[in-house]
């Protein structure tokens, strides 16, 4: 099964392994698997409302609630559980992800860059492929596309990324985006949509010093108290990358969950509540990858080709 279908994947047969006799067996055996679905933004609603519509029919969306009770338990959730996630806390969760899971009921989390909230400060990533995309260079640097910089400032250690992001910065009007506001916070909870925790800045935790490790999860953790007027219980490292300091921290401040970003469907019970799996998807996925998405299929063939 393997070569054919990673070859079929790689030249964009999702219709095929859709079709596929693997495709069937996968879905039959996600049934009793956890689907956790990491997003980001929902830059296009229309096939968010469909991917929304096709899980009220074949699956049972669940809260991180409910996600928390089964833990607390130790009974499993219900079969075809699916639990939907969003990072970093764009404007467009509200704006567009918020009125369309209202409307059919359906819970989620989004997991928020605490310091940006009630400011215009672009997300680093964002920053990074803007000023790139505007002409700024670095000295001694080579020449990369801004996707290449960000690419690039992911593997580097933390002090080195901000480094660079001030070389990229100067000579340049600064970059400015509208961020969420504390009121937009209480607007997500009030629609279904808890918020929790995704770190001060959203720096890679495994590049960082103990000491910066410590400020971007306890920072946030007391920000986040303030906004919310509760304690946030559940965190999702950033870009996906574990690190065990960040994990001692939460156990001490009590968090009940965490996610990675592992693209990989989980047991109904998750084995380890602070490092929960999830799957990555975006609101412009088409319903053929969607599907061989949910089904673990397209995880599996992801694997098999060495991704991370």
């Amino acid at each position: 099964m393997g070569g054919s279908m990673v070859g079929s994947v790689r030249s964009g047969g999702d219709a095929l392994l859709r079709r596929s006799p693997a495709q069937v067996w996968f879905a039959h055996r996600a049934r009793l698997r956890l689907a956790v679905l990491g997003y980001h933004g929902i830059s296009d609603p229309t096939t968010f409302a469909g991917q929304l519509d096709r899980l009220r029919r074949i699956a049972r969306p669940v809260s991180l609630d409910e996600v928390e009770t089964a833990l607390a338990t130790r009974r499993a959730l219900p079969a075809k559980a699916v639990l939907l996630t969003f990072d970093d806390g764009e404007r467009s969760i509200v704006e567009h992800g918020l009125p369309l899971l209202r409307e059919r009921g359906i819970p989620g989390v989004a997991y928020v860059v605490a310091s940006a909230i009630d400011s215009r400060t672009p997300f680093w990533w964002h920053e990074a492929d803007r000023l790139v995309a505007a002409g700024a260079r670095v000295a001694g640097e080579p020449e990369r596309s801004p996707s290449e910089w960000v690419a690039y400032l992911k593997t580097v250690p933390q002090e080195r990324r901000l480094s660079l992001l001030a070389a990229l910065r100067e000579h340049h009007e600064p970059v400015r985006t509208p961020q969420l506001t504390g009121a937009d916070l209480g607007i997500l909870e009030s629609g279904g949509v808890r918020v929790e925790n995704h770190s001060l800045t959203h720096p890679l935790l495994d590049r960082c010093s103990d000491a910066d490790v410590r400020s971007e999860v306890l920072r946030a953790h007391e920000r986040l108290t303030e906004l919310l007027g509760r304690a946030p219980s559940s965190f999702a490292y950033p870009n996906g990358n574990w690190d065990v300091r960040a994990e001692r921290l939460l156990v001490e401040l009590g968090y009940r969950t965490a996610f990675l970003f592992d693209h990989r469907l989980g047991p109904r019970l998750p084995n380890h509540a602070l490092r929960i799996s999830r799957l990555r998807v975006g609101s412009n996925t088409r319903p053929d990858r969607f599907a061989t998405i949910l089904s673990g299929l397209h995880p599996a063939l992801h694997s098999l080709r060495g991704g991370r």
